[in-house]
């Protein structure tokens, strides 16, 4: 099973866990996923991806386990592939997974959420750590990162549909956010690295998206904000 960087979601009793990064540093990722029942506390194979990625966005929708973006296998390059599985009580009911409609712009590290039968996608980076050429640990090597505001939506067209943009960049939100009403609240993340040092800057702000208008606004921006080296 993967070490970090993987794709993870729950109906609240299954833990569908999705490819990922296997081992520290910057290793290459696996295309194998697991399913950990928490009342048996067992966990079971699910079929592998076609090829792994790094942190996909990772949902069920409609009866089907969706994965979709992420980094590709050098965990720079964005992925924009789609694909899902039937899955019912921690079984997947297929033996493949099923090429879907591709995301529009791939990347990792984004907040995946259903609400009223749709599917929403916000946020996200292009671009990542590398493993340096020739390193025998595959020691991470900086690249360079652009941090998007993009918000997409898929509904009975299976179509994507673009939305108003996030009031600012941010990445890394995969398991930021929490439905609160009819409201998705996303608190931190990172951004825009910073102009003059140039590190990466963490998100000082919570962020909440009304699934009625669509729109999503800032609604407090005082918490404590770090850069990364």
């Amino acid at each position: 099973m993967a070490h970090s960087h993987l794709g993870m979601v729950t109906d609240g009793r299954y833990i569908y866990v999705v490819t990922g990064q296997y081992g520290p540093q910057c290793r290459g990722p696996t295309a194998r996923n697991f399913v950990l029942d928490t009342k048996t506390k067992q966990w079971q194979d699910l079929p592998p991806l076609p090829v792994p990625r790094y942190a996909p966005a990772t949902q069920l929708w409609r009866g089907r386990l969706h994965v979709m973006g992420g980094s590709k296998e050098n965990r720079h390059t964005p992925g924009l592939e789609h694909w899902s599985i039937a899955v019912k009580d921690g079984k997947a009911l297929e033996t493949e997974w099923r090429t879907e409609i591709p995301i529009p712009r791939g990347g990792p590290h984004r907040a995946c959420v259903v609400f009223d039968d749709r599917l929403y996608v916000l946020g996200g980076q292009e671009g990542d750590f590398m493993a340096k050429p020739g390193s025998p640990i595959f020691k991470c090597s900086r690249r360079n990162e652009v941090v998007y505001d993009d918000v997409y939506m898929l509904d009975d067209d299976m179509t994507w549909k673009v939305l108003p943009p996030m009031p600012k960049p941010d990445s890394h939100i995969e398991f930021a956010w929490a439905i609160v009403n009819r409201s998705l609240v996303i608190v931190g993340g990172t951004t825009e690295k910073h102009p003059n040092t140039k590190k990466m800057t963490l998100v000082g702000e919570i962020l909440q998206f009304q699934f009625d208008t669509q729109v999503l606004f800032l609604i407090f921006n005082n918490l404590m904000v770090f850069t990364l080296s």
